[in-house]
């Protein structure tokens, strides 16, 4: 029955409404776990020995009854009746069977209450995962669902008592369902149980050396944010040192060159007319050399701050110039105190991602200074030597003076 072509023009529109219409959020209650459910509810009605009328009431409700997720998440079963209510409609079905599947639709609702053989079919198929080894993958699944939606949002440990407890007071409704699934269900229940009961260990677990203030799980969002941006703040510190060394190296290479070479000749009365433009390519290239400098000159603080300093959280113990002077009992002391305080862990990191922008900010500006300097002293410096030179052979009458000339 699933392969014939009714089915597959079912299972098309289902497919292409999930694909084109239904949330990205909506990771658990998707085409798949529709999927799912219809060979469940397959499965399950052969084994109850369903009359083949039935059986197509009964795949049509499994198709349809996630699809009105595409229109939203709460309520979303009377969105599903409306919508297999107009396909079906446009199929010629009669409103008796129609109005079958909706009632089968409407009783996947939780709780579930089944109130004929067919209800309870589509109920322990809608639920076939309690009873499958995919279980806890499923249920990450749905909670994820959750928070993506906004649906619910709740903590590791409540998911796991929830599910536990869902577990435990969940029956199935029909024969097969509960000979063929339940056993598996029932080891499901015991790992739940396990990972609740590590759960709680855990949480009333003492630190051995020192006791910690008890805090909340840092979301792993937050901590790669501050990773990633720091990260990107050091890479930003190295560029900028990069370029300041190759700006200082090619100045100083320049400055040696014009020392070696123009220098030595300026002692000469026929070489006077070198000594201006001499003068400003070495201001240029020292000038350019001092704020190079400047731009990867390293700062370093004090370093002296006492264990009051540290208590009343007024010092940031992740970076070296602020503790380098300190005893290493006293930095011990320190770090235990930012790590049990998530509050002073996070301003820590605030702190050090403040100031590293600071130092930045400053280092980028030399860097513009001098690469400024650099880039209008060169040109200033060559016109300064082409009109120098041009003067000198005006001056010995080797070329005719122009209008240009005599404005010099």
């Amino acid at each position: 029955m699933l392969q014939n072509d009714f089915f597959k023009e079912v299972r098309s529109y289902v497919f292409n409404l999930f694909k084109n219409e239904l949330p990205a959020e909506v990771v658990y209650h998707n085409f798949n776990h529709t999927v799912e459910v219809v060979n469940a509810a397959f499965e399950i009605g052969n084994a109850e020995h369903i009359s083949g009328k039935e059986m197509e009431i009964l795949l049509l409700a499994a198709w349809f009854h996630d699809v009105g997720n595409v229109k939203g998440y709460k309520n979303h079963e009377a969105e599903s009746k409306k919508m297999a209510a107009e396909f079906l409609a446009n199929k010629s079905f009669k409103k008796e069977s129609i109005a079958q599947i909706e009632a089968l639709i409407d009783a996947t609702k939780m709780p579930q209450k089944p109130k004929n053989k067919l209800e309870e079919i589509i109920c322990d198929a809608d639920l076939v995962h309690l009873g499958k080894k995919d279980f806890k993958e499923k249920s990450e699944l749905l909670k994820l669902e959750w928070d993506l939606l906004g649906y619910k949002n709740v903590s590791e440990f409540d998911w796991c008592c929830e599910n536990e407890n869902f577990l435990t007071t969940h029956s199935f409704f029909t024969n097969y369902a509960y000979e063929n699934f339940n056993h598996q269900k029932s080891i499901n229940i015991l790992k739940q149980h396990k990972d609740l009961k590590k759960m709680k260990e855990k949480a009333v677990e003492k630190p051995k050396k020192k006791s910690l203030k008890k805090i909340d799980t840092p979301e792993k969002g937050i901590e790669t944010m501050f990773r990633v941006t720091l990260r990107n703040h050091i890479k930003l510190s190295d560029i900028a040192d990069t370029k300041s060394n190759i700006l200082l190296s090619v100045s100083a290479i320049m400055m040696s060159i014009v020392l070696t070479t123009l220098v030595p000749k300026l002692d000469k009365a026929g070489n006077s007319y070198l000594i201006y433009p001499t003068l400003i390519f070495l201001v240029i290239t020292v000038s350019t050399i001092i704020f190079s400098i400047l731009a990867t000159r390293p700062k370093v603080t004090s370093g002296d701050f006492t264990k009051e300093d540290v208590a009343n959280k007024k010092v940031n113990l992740l970076f070296f110039g602020n503790f380098y002077k300190m005893k290493l009992e006293e930095f011990q002391e320190g770090m235990f105190e930012v790590m049990g305080d998530y509050n002073y862990l996070y301003k820590s990191l605030m702190k050090d991602l403040y100031f590293l922008g600071i130092v930045l900010q400053k280092k980028y500006k030399l860097l513009r200074i001098a690469y400024t300097i650099f880039m209008i002293g060169i040109v200033v410096s060559v016109i300064a030597f082409i009109i120098s030179f041009r003067i000198m052979r005006v001056e010995t009458g080797a070329i005719e003076p122009s209008f240009f000339d005599l404005l010099f």
